[in-house]
């Protein structure tokens, strides 16, 4: 089963007040290392993809869609990653057919979609330097899930924000933010993944929001990913969904509203999936993420199939993000 968020975290109840202290000190800490960090800059300008809140938002289609945006314009992007449920100690770059158990899922599946280098490593200075040794044509980098990485310099600072993600708006460990909401007026865009609300987006002042969704293609077969089928040819259907990522029910929620009878399966997020995980008592369709089905590729029954996810982001999104490019840097 996947691991929950705790549940007083939707609400300022007794729980979340008794550790509010525990919160204010974390709060204070992270203040601090933010102001004593000293940045690294780069030769090439960078943009910050994140988040305030523990979670999934919806990054890894953001990234995807930054890099489609940043190649349209003429740019040649790279990407850095921590590499999240990978191996690698030091830095590497990931191969397009990389392992996910040695790179991480998501660096895997950015590899293989955005067709540009992409470079893993803790120390996110270090996997910069390394991507542009590598690869010396690339003229910007994509920092996937930096905003807390303050010794990365940023020239632009995307936050894509899920409302449902943000709780009760209070700090680590009462409540399931990194950093705080008014931390959200300082970037240069928020992409949002859901309405925010009113006082959220007063608070935000001058800070423009770009809505998302993300719009589902037509099914891969995970045998023979050529093998495509729509969605709609399942309307009605009983069918296993399983997911591993960040909030596994929004997944089975898109799922739903597509008509289908969906028989959940979640995992935690960057679970690292076995045959065991796949073989259910009923034998029916099984629609999966394509974060996970980079992991589970290798061993998937014959009827298993990837959902892959775009990223439909409002007008005048990609014109800020390249503006903000050619004015400047704004402070790390």
């Amino acid at each position: 089963m996947a691991a929950q968020a705790p549940a007083f975290w939707r609400r300022r109840g007794l729980p979340a007040r008794l550790l509010q202290p525990l919160s204010w000190l974390f709060g204070a800490l992270a203040q601090r290392r933010r102001r004593t960090t000293r940045p690294e800059r780069l030769p090439v300008p960078v943009i910050v993809v994140g988040n305030i809140a523990v979670g999934g938002s919806g990054k890894t289609p953001v990234v995807q869609w930054l890099v489609a945006q940043l190649s349209a314009a003429g740019r040649r992007p790279g990407i850095v990653s921590r590499g999240h449920g990978g191996r690698i100690e030091g830095v590497a770059a990931v191969p397009a057919d990389g392992d996910p158990a040695v790179y991480g899922d998501e660096p895997v599946l950015l590899a293989a979609s955005c067709a540009c280098p992409l470079v893993v490593g803790r120390d996110r200075p270090a996997a910069a330097r390394e991507l542009l040794r590598l690869h010396p044509e690339c003229d910007v980098i994509v920092a996937d899930d930096g905003m807390q990485h303050y010794r990365l310099g940023r020239d632009v600072e995307i936050a894509v924000v899920d409302p449902a993600t943000l709780g009760n708006g209070l700090l680590l460990p009462a409540g399931p933010l990194r950093e705080p909401l008014g931390r959200l007026a300082e970037v240069d865009a928020v992409i949002a993944h859901g309405a925010l609300p009113p006082v959220l987006v007063a608070a935000l002042g001058g800070v423009p929001i770009f809505p998302m969704q993300l719009r589902g293609g037509a099914l891969r077969a995970l045998g023979a990913p050529q093998r495509t089928l729509e969605l709609e040819a399942l309307r009605g259907r009983r069918v296993h969904a399983v997911a591993g990522i960040g909030r596994p029910q929004r997944f089975f929620e898109q799922l739903e509203a597509a008509g289908l009878v969906v028989l959940r399966h979640p995992f935690p997020d960057h679970h690292a999936f076995t045959p065991p995980d796949l073989a259910f008592a009923e034998t029916l369709p099984i629609l999966m993420t394509a974060k996970d089905a980079v992991k589970c590729r290798a061993f998937a029954p014959d009827d298993c199939w990837e959902f892959p996810v775009e990223a439909q982001i409002g007008s005048g999104a990609a014109e800020r993000i390249l503006e903000k490019l050619e004015h400047g840097r704004t402070s790390a």
